[in-house]
């Protein structure tokens, strides 16, 4: 009884973890022009005026976050990679791979990341 109890919690909590995929909403007029902001698990970038792209904030080299904005890059403090903002490339740093984009949804003056 106690293993068929222990099963049916673990896959109830595996189920919940399953759940839908996190998502973030920012008005379009928040993103700078040639920069970015992070909002919860998600970076969103203006490169050039009107286009939008996002990326995870879990840097690929160790899974830290990403947690600063300079300018048209980002920048993971653990281990000083950068990365740009227009297209998620490693700029500097022990990273070696690009960031994970996300999908970017914008209607009106809304965009909706996830």
């Amino acid at each position: 009884m106690f293993l068929l109890g222990t099963a049916t919690t673990f896959a109830g909590a595996f189920l919940a973890a399953c759940g839908s995929a996190p998502t973030a909403e920012v008005a379009a007029t928040e993103v700078p022009v040639g920069s970015a902001v992070i909002i919860d698990d998600f970076i969103i970038a203006q490169p050039t005026e009107g286009t939008f792209v996002a990326y995870s904030t879990t840097c690929p080299h160790q899974n830290n976050p990403i947690t600063e904005v300079e300018g048209d890059t980002v920048r993971c403090t653990h281990h000083d990679s950068v990365f740009s903002i227009k297209d998620g490339s490693v700029v500097s740093g022990v990273a070696r791979d690009s960031l994970t984009t996300k999908p970017v949804v914008q209607n009106g003056d809304t965009l909706t990341v996830g």
